[in-house]
């Protein structure tokens, strides 16, 4: 925090290219039902120091990247129709798995695919691999470019969850407790046993005034109690400060989300273990432009993926090929 002038400002230690950790122009209050006596009544709500617990034996962080590789046109072939835009598209997800001191790529897959509304959308195979079509239903209420995005982010969640199970069955009989982190909401994957949903960034608040303005109060390694809360699906959630060097009230501050059908025992429990797990990874500003909320299995594994994409170019250029077969 600086003085100038009797003005008070902090430097948000984040990359501008990647926005804000705290989109503080787009903030706003949720609509969510919440549900705050998950863990404590509300009255007693409070920061909450770490408590002694037995770290897991490995700890799996889930990530996923895309591209857009190229926008095509899809023709009609009965000429009734205009060209239809369609979005091709590289995405891959990855496990890394730290245990025994050390971080090790357990699992990746490569995707590609073609997202349309065209019914006549088909298979676009080249050099680079197979683009799979998949197609998107249109929607009055969202911009064609939306629902095609939108599209492409449930493939690549489907992959994140395909290599999430795959990566738990081949280090089974290796390590004893896991937990598994993903790096993002963790819609369509509550299913998984010791899982939580980690989320860098705010553009939404969740808590009501007073408890907001707690969450800016966290020390490092404390969270706030767990509550409940449902927008168009259900998950536990907890507010968690990172090990930062100082900054804006909400530097270093992650939401945590876990499944719904936990019992308060289980998910405080789960709650406990992140504050343990979480900060031991939690990156440093002269090493990431997203320090502290980055961590560093999931820069490493974002960089391992987007390699496995391959060179754009060259992939550019089977597509090119291919539409001039």
């Amino acid at each position: 925090m600086t003085a100038v002038a009797g003005m008070h400002f902090s430097v948000d230690s984040w990359d501008p290219g990647y926005g804000s950790s705290m989109e503080a122009e787009e903030l706003a209050r949720s609509g969510a039902e919440v549900e705050l006596e998950v863990e404590v009544p509300m009255a007693e709500w409070a920061p909450i120091d770490p408590s002694p617990v037995s770290p897991p034996d490995a700890v799996l962080f889930v990530d996923g990247v895309r591209r857009i590789d190229a926008r095509v046109w899809i023709d009609d072939p009965d000429g009734t129709n205009s060209a239809s835009i369609g979005l091709c598209a590289s995405y891959a997800a990855g496990v890394v798995c730290c245990c025994d001191g050390r971080a090790h790529v357990v699992g990746t897959d490569v995707r590609r695919g073609v997202f349309t509304v065209a019914p006549e959308a088909a298979d676009i195979p080249t050099s680079a691999g197979v683009y799979r079509a998949f197609r998107a239903a249109a929607k009055e209420d969202k911009p064609l470019a939306v629902v095609l995005s939108s599209a492409l982010q449930e493939q690549l969640a489907e992959a994140e969850l395909d290599t999430a199970t795959a990566a738990r069955q081949a280090i089974a009989g290796h390590v004893g407790s896991d937990l598994l982190v993903v790096d993002g909401p963790l819609s369509g994957r509550t299913h998984l046993p010791r899982a939580v949903g980690f989320i860098k960034s705010h553009q939404t608040t969740y808590l009501p005034g007073e408890l907001n303005a707690m969450v800016g109060q966290l020390g490092p390694h404390q969270r706030t109690p767990v509550f409940l809360m449902g927008t168009t699906w259900v998950r536990h959630s907890w507010y968690l400060r990172l090990p930062s060097a100082g900054g804006p009230p909400w530097s270093g501050v992650v939401r945590v989300e876990a499944a719904p059908h936990l019992g308060r025992p289980e998910v405080a429990e789960l709650a406990n273990l992140t504050q343990s797990v979480l900060g031991r990874f939690a990156s440093v500003p002269y090493k990431d432009s997203r320090a502290p909320q980055n961590l560093y299995p999931i820069a490493g594994l974002e960089r391992d993926l987007r390699h496995r994409l391959g060179d754009q170019q060259f992939v550019y250029r089977a597509l090119r090929l291919a539409a001039a077969r």
